[in-house]
């Protein structure tokens, strides 16, 4: 019974930057992980990045790892993602999503989801 609201998406050149947020709120509760996740059109969904509770632990697809930064709010209830230089292989509708306990990339074992937002990095 938790819901992400996702903002920060939109229209960037290829080299610039943006920085999405997902704010979850309803029953949060502690200690729960919370990750990014994108998908193009006729393609699986892929996972960029997912940080612990505490923001200890990180992990990046090697995709982006060097460029995106994940953080999160908890006082909030937000997670973060910074994305610089952005190239257009980067366009996709990207999710925010949480899980309990510790994060991974695997989707399948995110309990809620966002509805998504559409990043689109021209060339």
């Amino acid at each position: 019974q938790v819901q992400m609201v996702e903002s920060g998406g939109g229209l960037v050149q290829a080299g610039g930057s943006l920085r999405l947020s997902c704010a979850a709120s309803g029953r949060t509760f502690n200690s729960y992980a919370m990750g990014w996740f994108r998908q193009a059109p006729g393609k699986e969904r892929e996972f960029v990045a997912a940080i612990s509770w505490s923001g200890s632990t990180t992990n990046y697809a090697n995709s982006v790892k060097g460029r995106f930064t994940i953080s999160r709010d908890n006082a909030k209830n937000t997670v973060y993602l910074q994305m610089n230089s952005l190239k257009p292989e980067d366009t996709a509708v990207y999710y925010c999503a949480l899980k309990w306990g510790i994060p991974n990339m695997r989707a399948h074992e995110y309990n809620y989801w966002g509805q998504g937002t559409q990043v689109t990095v021209s060339s």
